[in-house]
């Protein structure tokens, strides 16, 4: 399967950022109450393709508070301009994955939104289905939120982590080479920290980021169903598995002053003017942060991306994951509007590559260099998480279980101390599910 989807994909080849929502789970529990549905006409795909009954206006919810005035404003037009009886407005949400839940929650949810995490078995309460936008046999993910056989979120794009780096910085450090192994990693961090440069921007106070390091971890497992075992386990966090060797790596960084000065007063807008100036080196984040580091002053030619080499042995392994999920409110008020704006923002808009995702649609090839060149590293393997476990996912929301939260608490903590109490969180939470 590793070999398969390499081959497909090399073929192929703000605030909350454009992240992964997949794959960062929140600490509130999204709501298990649907809301009161009211009665809304259905849209057939040529509903979704003719301009004329397209029409009235939506409401787009999106976690991009940066691109709010910018980007968004062209996508407005474009929509218009292809169904002028139609308008769009984008609504910016900050701590996107709480606020979004609370509207889903009180029934006010806008009429296209991206998915938070949640447990698939809820998807029918509040979306409606998109079977009939013709893009099933050409998406990715197309199992990844979807119930019985019918898809109730498409993805915006997918992504694959590693370590995005400044060329300049690196070269003023004496790096003549990216790191292979764990040690020379460290070794290149020790490098960039006497030339006086920040190694890596973490992001610590802002927790969102730290995301990637729970990639990292299934990348070392080798296990698509890494998360989704947990069910299996004798204990749901295991203090000698591959979490807490993640975990590990982020601590070491931290204590060694590989990480900001000031762990507690980061901030995610400055530090990508940080990286793309130089005076910070890396992130650990997907490649969707690449078209940002260029945005904020770096040159294309300056920004690198290269496999996190998460151990010693020589072998080098990412993760493949999706991106947030388009989904449509099943009470929208302009059902065929909605569904023809998801279909519009995936097809038409560019906005993967202009996210620097990996296309939404196997057959678009990627016009960020850097994630190409990523994807065709020699040797490099894959790993494609599989869809969450919708037990699972009821058990980690009832106990309020956020893994960026448990990244946080071992920079002044011991791994073991922290993995107990949320093991703890987690048998309490699927005792009381009678999971």
């Amino acid at each position: 399967m590793i070999v398969l989807v390499a081959a497909t994909i090399s073929a192929c080849g703000g605030n909350n950022k454009g992240n992964n929502g997949n794959s960062t789970p929140s600490s509130q529990a999204a709501s298990s109450e649907a809301p009161v549905v009211t009665e809304t006409a259905s849209a057939t795909a040529s509903e979704a393709g003719a301009g004329t009954d397209i029409s009235g206006k939506i409401v787009f919810a999106t976690n991009r508070t940066d691109l709010i005035d910018t980007k968004f404003k062209e996508y407005a037009e474009a929509f218009r301009a292809k169904y002028p009886n139609a308008e769009v407005e984008f609504e910016a949400l900050k701590d996107y994955e709480s606020a979004i839940k609370l509207r889903m929650a009180t029934a006010e949810m806008p009429d296209v939104i991206l998915i938070p995490n949640m447990p698939n078995a809820q998807l029918p309460d509040y979306f409606a289905e998109l079977d009939d936008l013709g893009l099933n046999d050409v998406i990715r993910f197309k199992d990844y939120k979807s119930l019985n056989g019918k898809v109730y979120g498409l993805v915006s794009g997918g992504s694959t982590t590693g370590i995005v780096y400044n060329k300049k910085a690196f070269e003023k450090a004496g790096i003549t080479a990216v790191p292979k192994t764990l040690d020379e990693f460290y070794a290149a961090s020790e490098k960039l920290k006497t030339a006086g440069i920040v190694p890596m921007a973490t992001n610590y106070k802002d927790k969102w980021p730290l995301y990637g390091w729970q990639h990292v971890a299934i990348a070392m497992s080798g296990n698509p169903e890494f998360w989704n075992d947990r069910l299996k386990q004798e204990k749901a966090f295991e203090p000698e598995g591959a979490w807490a060797k993640s975990l590990s790596i982020l601590k070491t960084i931290i204590d060694k002053g590989y990480a900001e000065k000031d762990i507690n007063s980061t901030n995610w807008e400055q530090s990508k003017k940080d990286v793309a100036s130089g005076r910070m080196a890396m992130y650990l984040l997907p490649n969707w942060v690449i078209p940002q580091v260029i945005e904020n002053g770096a040159a294309s030619e300056d920004v690198g991306f290269f496999p996190f080499p998460y151990d010693n042995s020589g072998t080098l392994t990412t993760l493949l994951t999706p991106d947030y999920f388009y989904a449509v409110s099943k009470n929208s008020k302009n059902l065929a509007t909605a569904k023809a704006f998801v279909k519009w923002l995936i097809e038409e808009s560019g906005h993967d590559d202009f996210s620097g995702f990996i296309p939404s649609i196997k057959t678009k090839q990627s016009t960020v260099k850097q994630l190409s060149d990523f994807l065709a590293t020699p040797g490099l393997n894959f790993v494609e998480i599989a869809p969450d476990n919708s037990d699972a996912m009821e058990i980690q929301n009832k106990g309020q279980i956020d893994f960026n939260d448990m990244a946080q608490e071992i920079a002044v903590s011991d791994i073991a101390g922290v993995f107990d109490k949320y093991n703890k969180k987690w048998d309490e939470a699927k005792k009381a599910l009678g999971k």
